[in-house]
């Protein structure tokens, strides 16, 4: 999340940025993806919608202050009734699996259960994925009833897209607890291909993969966008990426799964940068990143460096 490139490439460019549109991407696509970037960021500060959550609560405070932060509407619970049942008003939802309780084995599946059955759009952070035979079982559920998007480092997509059979091990990725053991650049096909999967569960054959790293990686399962920048002080504060988690369900709220993800991943990296440059440390840095997410301009955003592969 640390990286001072700005350049723009079109390399390797698949797909079109409008799904709807027939034939290959033309060189405005960038273009369309900026536009429905910066749209994204205006419809969630005209609309504030509810994007609900079950997360971890060692984060929620930062999780919900940044939803607010970021202009959306927060609601947090871990009942599975409440959290179905307020899923009808919610325009998407979150779900975290770090710091487990016993209850969440059964709740949890429950819930991605009635998610899939509703077709109620919802993103996944599998913090940790691979430790634990807990949180194993709880992942591993969620291949009969996938999220829209999800969320998290190299090492928690590798592990992942293994446990659901989607990749074969190679031994060499390991699970490091909440911290990443593997580059991005090692996440870029298994990331693809939890993406294509997903899209395939989807009821509008949409969907995305979020991957955080020094470069932050979003992929639609053709398309795959680097994101540079950012600042390694969002490593100093508790709950950054569980936070991003719950903003990118803000925007998945009001625009497609690709569009969602990258705008989230671009405010926060942005937020961020600004952020470092104006605190003294991981205290003052989190209050300015909040600041920094209000205030940010939908131009700004969607102006941020976008490679496109």
């Amino acid at each position: 999340m640390s990286d001072d490139s700005h350049t723009d490439t079109q390399s390797h460019c698949c797909g079109c940025a409008d799904q709807s549109a027939a034939g290959p991407c033309g060189p405005d696509d960038l273009t369309s993806i900026r536009g429905r970037i910066a749209q994204a960021v205006r419809d969630v500060r005209e609309r504030t919608p509810l994007a609900q959550s079950f997360t971890n609560f060692v984060t929620i405070n930062l999780v919900a202050n940044a939803q607010l932060a970021a202009g959306g509407t927060a609601a947090m619970s871990f009942l599975p009734d409440d959290v179905i049942d307020t899923a009808s008003i919610s325009g998407a939802d979150y779900i975290n699996v770090g710091t487990l309780l016993p209850f969440y084995k059964d709740a949890l599946p429950q819930i991605a259960r009635a998610f899939r059955k509703s077709g109620h759009k919802w993103v996944l952070d599998p913090v940790a994925a691979g430790i634990g035979k807990t949180r194993t079982e709880i992942l591993r559920s969620f291949r009969a009833a996938p999220p829209t998007i999800v969320r998290g480092n190299a090492s928690e997509i590798i592990a992942l897209a293994t446990m659901w059979g989607l990749i074969s091990p190679d031994g060499t990725s390991r699970p490091a607890g909440v911290e990443s053991v593997d580059d991005v650049d090692a996440a870029v096909e298994p990331a693809k291909t939890l993406a294509t999967f997903l899209a395939q569960s989807a009821p509008d054959a949409r969907a995305a993969v979020a991957v955080s790293g020094k470069v932050d990686l979003v992929t639609d399962g053709e398309r795959v966008y680097r994101l540079p920048g950012g600042s390694a002080m969002m490593t100093k504060i508790t709950g950054a990426g569980c936070s991003l988690g719950g903003v990118t369900a803000t925007y998945l709220a009001v625009a497609e799964p690709l569009i969602a993800a990258l705008a989230a991943s671009l405010l926060f990296n942005r937020a961020g940068e600004i952020a470092e440059t104006k605190s003294d440390g991981p205290g003052t840095f989190q209050a300015h990143f909040l600041d920094a997410l209000w205030n940010l301009a939908p131009e700004q955003v969607a102006g941020s460096a976008i490679d496109l592969r």
